[in-house]
């Protein structure tokens, strides 16, 4: 035990990292278990155990983006791969999930490769598609944005090195998934149903944080005009807390909603950004869009986030802030994810 401790990044992180990734593991063991089961009732516990599990998995890919697990990189980025491999983000490289990550953090940027907007120009009917499967609730947009996460290697010119890995993976993963759905298409559905869960609780979390759009520079560097400026940085960027009143459901996502308190500080874990945020706001409800609001955004804006260009006038900053926290308006973003390296 004393020798697991000193990989650690910190002491503490034993209990509290040894709890996310045990949960996540024996959650997706159990969860994926239970599709098989003949009763519903225990497939619907199931699916809704396995999307979490995959939910922790995609967020302590996150934690081991930011060298927050253990003390040495390579060791976090064993575990981060290992994670995308339970919530099926392993087409693509951690390397190139962390970097891209890394970018948004340090130029205080959406840096993107695929520009999601002029394909949705150029293509109109595949944009009334998406729109209609998603007032039904499916995350079209994010799985166009998976489509291309899986074949990496044959869309992206830049990762064209990566084809046999790709490959690889594809052949893994489509081949079990292939598997199932001959010898059992309800477990092949559950698992979808299950998937579809994970991508709403991600873009879900996501898409509030910040007000600024994305930029196609992910391979075309050009120096971001607000690259270093740490008061811009928090003034766009938002907390999306589940509860401050109960803080542990919270742990729901991994803190993730203290959004502000983790661009204050990257290199601060998943368990102390609590504590940063109450350093930084005294937990002041008014700096925070609470999670009513929140959901209020999520359904009314579902079908208008997809190709919706911001107008000169949308809300930034203080006004974004006070907009999102009245639950009306036309904001939110969609299929931003630090699990989609493009």
């Amino acid at each position: 035990m004393s020798g697991l401790t000193g990989l650690l990044k910190e002491r503490q992180g034993l209990g509290y990292y040894g709890i996310a990734v045990g949960y996540a593991v024996v959650a997706y063991v159990a969860g994926f278990t239970g599709l098989f089961h003949a009763q519903l009732v225990v497939n619907v516990i199931a699916t809704l155990l396995l999307a979490h599990a995959m939910v922790i998995a995609a967020y302590l890919i996150h934690e081991c983006g930011h060298n927050l697990v253990f003390a040495h990189s390579r060791h976090n980025a064993s575990l981060g791969r290992f994670m995308s491999w339970l919530c099926g983000a392993a087409y693509g490289t951690y390397e190139d999930m962390r970097y891209k990550h890394f970018r948004h953090h340090v130029d205080n940027d959406d840096v993107v490769w695929f520009d999601y907007d002029a394909f949705f120009e150029k293509y109109p009917v595949v944009t009334k598609v998406t729109r209609v499967l998603e007032w039904f609730y499916i995350p079209a947009h994010d799985l166009i944005m998976h489509a291309v996460m899986v074949f990496t290697s044959f869309v992206i010119p830049q990762r064209r090195n990566q084809r046999a890995r790709n490959v690889t993976v594809i052949l893994i993963r489509g081949g079990i998934f292939a598997l199932l759905l001959v010898l059992a298409p309800k477990v092949a559905a559950l698992y979808v149903a299950a998937y579809l869960l994970m991508m709403h609780v991600l873009r879900f979390m996501d898409s509030l944080q910040h007000d600024y759009p994305y930029n196609t520079t992910l391979f075309d560097y050009r120096k971001p005009p607000h690259k270093g400026d740490f008061e811009w940085e928090q003034v766009h960027t938002f907390s999306v807390p589940i509860s401050l009143r109960f803080p542990k459901l919270n742990w729901l996502t991994l803190n993730f909603g203290y959004h502000n308190a983790h661009h204050a500080d990257m290199n601060v874990p998943w368990y102390r950004l609590p504590q940063l945020h109450y350093e930084m706001t005294g937990n002041d409800p008014s700096r925070v869009i609470p999670f009513s609001s929140q959901l209020k955004l999520y359904h009314r804006n579902r079908v208008r986030r997809i190709y919706n260009p911001q107008p000169d006038d949308y809300p930034q900053g203080p006004d974004y802030l006070k907009t999102a926290q009245s639950g009306v308006g036309t904001i939110g973003g969609n299929a931003a994810s630090f699990l989609t390296s493009f």
